[in-house]
């Protein structure tokens, strides 16, 4: 059984930051891409960041210079760190990692964690 859980949510002013992280643990091999999505009310699960096994990163434009994905590959943990925090960066923030087990590849999701950006 594989698990990802994320913590590191909580509520900041305009300008604050945050950092999240996700820990995936269970019988995992290695993973492969990890991923930060967040999801705001009444819109669709949007792509945040990425993060390859090597240390490449994508960044969604709208989070371009403000926020930064990071790894852990030994301790099965990817970090997200928020800087210059916007109200419209309000949502459920989720990892999501690609997770090798055996001679399969898997997705697997954290439950989410709640930021919430006040002007």
């Amino acid at each position: 059984q594989v698990q990802l859980v994320e913590s590191g949510g909580g509520s900041v002013q305009a300008g604050g930051s945050l950092r999240l992280s996700c820990t995936a643990s269970g019988s995992i091999f290695s993973i492969n891409d990890m991923y930060w999505y967040r999801q705001a009310p009444g819109k669709q699960r949007e792509l945040v960041a990425r993060i390859s096994s090597g240390g490449s990163t994508n960044y969604a434009d709208s989070v371009k210079g403000r926020f930064t994905v990071f790894r852990d590959s030994a301790k099965n943990t990817v970090s997200l760190q928020m800087n210059s925090l916007k109200p419209e960066d309000t949502a459920v923030y989720y990892c999501r990692g690609e997770v090798v087990i055996g001679t399969g590849i898997y997705l697997y999701w954290g439950q989410g964690t709640q930021v919430t950006v006040s002007s």
